[in-house]
């Protein structure tokens, strides 16, 4: 049995119980930041795959615009050339493209590890106030 002298008052605890929260929510908002840096490090490849791919359909486009131009003006052999190289291009962008957009969407922007933690401080919380 604790002596009288032990014991700590009531507002002795809840300025430990309120210390410790205020530490808790400072950690979870800091896991919160480190989670959420790691994720968008980990978009920048794809976002620049899928950048590169934009940027190359847009040129593939071009010279597809350019080829049919070129072949109802004339209808030379030059709209030819242009067509192949505008063809390949949009198909070069549209691999590109599909690949850093299938990349973006493996990607997850929750915090998960930060919200498994709150729930696990909320349930701590709870244990200790019954």
């Amino acid at each position: 049995m604790a002596s009288p002298q032990m014991q700590r008052t009531f507002p002795e605890v809840l300025q430990d119980i309120i210390g410790n929260f205020e530490q808790i929510i400072r950690s979870e908002f800091r896991l919160a930041k480190t989670e959420l840096r790691e994720e968008a490090a980990k978009a920048g490849k794809p976002g620049a795959a899928a950048g590169i791919g934009l940027v190359v359909t847009l040129y593939g486009v071009g010279f597809l615009l350019l080829a049919a131009v070129y072949g109802l003006a004339t209808l030379m052999a030059t709209w030819l050339a242009a067509l192949f190289v505008g063809a390949i291009l949009a198909i070069i962008g549209a691999i590109f493209l599909a690949s850093g957009m299938a990349r973006l969407r493996r990607l997850s922007p929750r915090p998960d590890k930060t919200i498994r933690s709150l729930e696990e401080n909320a349930q701590w919380a709870k244990d200790q106030i019954k």
